[in-house]
Parts: C-alpha cells; structure tokens; sequence
C-alpha cells in the first residue's frame, strides 16, 4: 500500500495530539463533550469508509448497528447492573450481535445490485428504528433509557486529590480518556486493517469485482466480512455516545439525521482514506457546536450595519451549515484528503 502523504500526516497526527490535549487545552463542559463526539465519530465515520471507501458497499444501516452498541449497554445499566462488567458485556455483546446481523444482511443482499442492496439496508435501518419505539419494556420506546455510570465516570469521583494543570481529575475527565484511548485503538486497529492484504482485496474489489472474482477472490466473502467488521466498530462507538450521554434513544442513534453527518463526514474528509472520514468528523462535528455561536457574535459585531446581521443571524445557523458542506463538496469534491493529494 502507498504510504500516506507527509501533510496527511501531520495533520492526522495533529488532530489527535489536539484531541489528547483537549481537556486542558479547551477546558470547559462543552469542549470537552464536543472533543468526546468528534472522537467518537471519528470511529463511526472510519468504520463506514470501510464499506464505502474500500469495499464501494453503501449501506443507509449503519447507524443501526451504531444503536446496537448503545442500547446494548445502556439495557444493562438501566436495569441497575451498574460496573464495569455491565458495560463490558454489553460491548462485547453488542459488537457479536452487531457483526453477526451484518453478515446475515451482507449474505442475504450483497448479490443483488447495489442499488436494491442499499434499499434494503434503509429498510432494515426504518425496521430498527420501528422496533427500538415499540418495544417500550425493553428499549424505552421514544423516551429511550437513561441510566447510571460505573463509579469511576460519575462527575463526584476524584482520581487525585490536586488538579493536574488546573483540571480537576473527576469522572468526567476519565469518561474523556476512555473514549479517547478506545477511539485511538480502534482507529489503529483500522488502519493495519486496510493496509493489510485484506484491505487491498477490498480495494479490488471496489474497482472491479469482476476481476477481482477471475482472479481467484471469493468476493462475497471479503465483502461479508468488511461488512461485520465495520458494523462490529460502529457499535463500539455506540457504546461511548451512550456511556458520554448518559442516555440512549431512537433519536440519538437511530435517526437519518445521524446517517446524513456520517455520510458528510465521509464524503468531505475524502473515501477511501480513513485520514479523510477523522478530518470529515473533526469538521461536521466543530460546525454543529460552533458555527452558531460564531454567528452570533458576527451578528452582534455588526449590528446597525443593514442586512448584514440578518445574513449571519444565529437562526440561520442550518442554512449556513448546508450551505458551507455544499461548497465544501463543490470545490473539493474528491474530499479533504484526495484534493490534498492532488495538489
């Protein structure tokens, strides 16, 4: 496999120390919830350019398996199994039943064409939502489950007595570590998994299946187990929005809104480069936090000027937001990453 362009690089490198550095570089609730969701989306965005970068499988179930992940943990813990054992069955039970679906799916559907493969999947994914709001004894219907953490994420607990550079060194700071160190593994994970002769058959195949087939690969089988592998890794991620929030509901996983940031995600950051989906996330994530306070404050700075602070009213903040993903994909349509590597 190529090896990754120098300013790739860096900037991947960059993200993550950013990322390492947060809580005391942005110290403060909301960054610090904001840098939990990036990392956390940075695995969910790396995960589907499994399917779509590598492997060309476009997949509208993705935040499904997402959903496994957190309502697999949040089950337990809402039902008062509180430690570290509940969460960690729940991710492993949860990521077995989120690649075992996958593959079930990915068998059942991949020999079609992959237009009707993706009509299925958002048929699953509608099904998924469906059952996550009818089965209230279990899932909490619309309201969702809300529950307790393990000791060590609760916000009173002090793993040193002394602030470490003026933080304090509480649950939540822990909470953040987690996700971070578990966000890193498996992106690491990931990465020697594409560029692994695995990853390069999944390539193949994406560029021509049919002779990728003559060549002697079983395509069905790579493109199965891609498909298990990134569903397994979503819902690994599910599992750390649930244990950051605190609560889990159809609307905080399950929704198409989460399926569109992912596919945002991938397609700004660049396919095909899991480099591009951690940039894409970085980028989504940033914008949904802080592009309406900043217009908020454009606003303020040019109030008495005519129409301009209608322009950049806070309230138009979603506007703005499709409005600067449509530019972004109109001059970089190739991505973050491919119009780097190009220039």
């Amino acid at each position: 496999m190529k090896r990754q362009h120098p300013v790739l690089t860096a900037l991947l490198v960059l993200l993550f120390v950013a990322l390492a550095a947060a809580p005391f570089i942005f110290p403060g609730t909301k960054s610090v919830a904001t840098a939990s969701r990036v990392c956390i989306f940075i695995v969910l965005a790396a995960s589907y350019d499994i399917l779509l970068g590598y492997t060309g499988i476009v997949s509208f179930a993705h935040t499904m398996f997402f959903a496994f992940g957190a309502y697999g943990v949040a089950i337990p813990l809402a039902a008062g199994w509180v430690g570290w054992d509940a969460v960690l069955v729940g991710t492993l039970g949860s990521a077995a039943l989120a690649a075992a679906v996958s593959a079930a799916i990915a068998l059942l559907s991949l020999r079609v064409q992959r237009l009707f493969f993706s009509m299925i999947t958002m048929a699953v994914a509608s099904f998924a939502q469906i059952l996550a709001t009818q089965l209230r004894e279990i899932t909490g219907g619309e309201d969702g489950l809300t529950f307790s953490l393990p000791a060590a994420l609760q916000p009173g607990f002090r793993l040193l007595a002394e602030p470490i550079f003026g933080v304090r060194a509480d649950g939540r700071l822990v909470g953040y570590y987690l996700t971070f160190f578990v966000a890193l593994a498996m992106f690491w994970l990931m990465r020697r998994l594409v560029a692994s002769p695995f990853g390069r058959v999944l390539q193949a195949i994406r560029e021509n299946e049919f002779r990728a087939e003559a060549l002697g690969y079983r395509t069905i089988v790579y493109r199965t187990t891609a498909s298990a592998i990134a569903a397994a890794v979503a819902a690994v991620a599910g599992v750390l929005m649930a244990l950051l929030l605190r609560y889990v509901g159809p609307s905080s996983t399950l929704s198409f809104d989460v399926m569109t940031d992912i596919l945002l995600m991938v397609v700004i950051g660049g396919m095909g480069s899991l480099t591009g989906p951690a940039l894409g996330a970085a980028v989504v994530v940033l914008a949904h936090y802080y592009l309406q306070p900043l217009m908020q404050a454009g606003h303020d700075a040019l109030a008495g000027v005519p129409v301009l602070p209608n322009l950049v009213h806070p309230d138009r903040w979603l506007l703005w937001l499709g409005t600067l993903f449509v530019l972004i994909v109109y001059f970089f349509p190739a991505g973050i990453v491919g119009s780097l590597k190009r220039r």
